[in-house]
This record gives structure tokens, C-alpha cells and sequence, in this order.
């Protein structure tokens, strides 16, 4: 999962260099932490926060496959 959000956040930003995810797994349940330059963030959760809950909808959807719940916080 951590892989799919780095490749999604650096295809949609100007620095993609600055991308950094991180991953933190309890039990069943992790936690996805993207951070991105503060120029970029405008670029990740859009208008309304369109493009980050499609981020989140992604994520979700190639996690139930392994019955895991994955939350995506962009920090």
C-alpha cells in the first residue's frame, strides 16, 4: 500500500523528490502518512478534497483484498 500511494502522490505533484511516505501497522489496522512539499498540497487534496478521498478510495479498495483497514493521512 505504501508503494501505491508514494507512485500516485509523486505523479501528481511539481516535487516529486519531497514525497515521503511512511507506514505504521497495529494489528489489522495501518496507517499511511504522505507528506509533501507545502507548494504540493493543494495538488493532493484538490478542490474539496476530491483528489485525496479518490486517494483514499484507491488505497481502500487494494486493501480489502487482504482483509487489512488502511487509512491514508495527509500530513
Amino acid at each position: 500500500m505504501k508503494e501505491l500511494v508514494e507512485v500516485v502522490a509523486k505523479a501528481l505533484v511539481d516535487n516529486p523528490d519531497e514525497v515521503v511516505v511512511t507506514e505504521k501497522s497495529e494489528g489489522r489496522n495501518t496507517v499511511i502518512e504522505l507528506h509533501v512539499a507545502a507548494s504540493d498540497m493543494g495538488k493532493v487534496i484538490g478542490k474539496q478534497g476530491r483528489i485525496a478521498k479518490a486517494i483514499r478510495s484507491v488505497v481502500k479498495a487494494a486493501s480489502s483484498k487482504d482483509n487489512k483497514r488502511v487509512d491514508v493521512e495527509i500530513v
